[in-house]
């Protein structure tokens, strides 16, 4: 009895914790990650359906990310642009109706076209060329094992979670996928029986 009682008021405890604007998140985003994790994580959270896991930035109500700073706030300012300050438009920074010169030099996430049309998936900071199917870049992965969900709009971290790859192979980056959603479905879920059996 005094057991079941510790554990209840143990899980309730860790329930409490979690933001609860977590709970209201049902498509998330994620930024390209350190050795292409986020294509693992895409696939455990899809399979889990804790979130719904979409391609359109816009469609997202947070964004999962393995970092967090000056870089991805630049990222999201990208993504979600501020609304212009009274008396700007959203045309100043173009000139006769034309994108400014530098623009064809910013790379999002996703698909860009190079000098010869050839449609290419680029790293949104670095700019390196993915199209080879080699090793991701690793310029957002300062933080080695830290993953983050992130509010699209109050840019709040909602949960994280700390736990770092062994190594970089497929195998043990798949387990590590599997470990972090499996935390994030326990953090997530208010009944500590339904917890427990899974």
């Amino acid at each position: 009895m005094k057991l079941f009682f510790a554990l209840t008021t143990l899980a309730a405890a860790l329930f409490a914790g979690v933001n609860p604007q977590l709970l209201q998140v049902k498509r998330v985003y994620l930024l390209p990650m350190g050795s292409g994790m986020d294509q693992y994580l895409a696939n455990q959270l899809t399979t889990s359906g804790i979130f719904e896991v979409v391609t359109d930035p816009k469609k997202a109500d947070a964004i999962v990310s393995d970092n967090v700073g000056d870089a991805f706030q630049a990222k999201l300012d990208e993504l979600y642009p501020p609304p212009p300050k009274p008396g700007e438009s959203k045309t100043d920074a173009k000139t006769d109706g034309k994108p400014a010169a530098d623009s064809d030099k910013s790379i999002g996430v996703g698909d860009t076209a190079t000098s010869d049309n050839k449609s290419t998936r680029k790293n949104a900071f670095e700019g390196v060329d993915f199209s080879g199917g080699g090793v991701h870049p690793n310029s957002f992965s300062r933080g080695k094992g830290n993953f983050f969900v992130v509010d699209r709009t109050s840019r709040v971290v909602l949960w994280s979670v700390y736990e770092p790859p062994k190594n970089t192979s497929s195998g043990e980056l798949t387990k590590t996928a599997a470990r972090v959603v499996k935390r994030l479905k326990e953090d997530m879920n208010p009944n500590p029986k339904k917890a427990a059996e899974n």
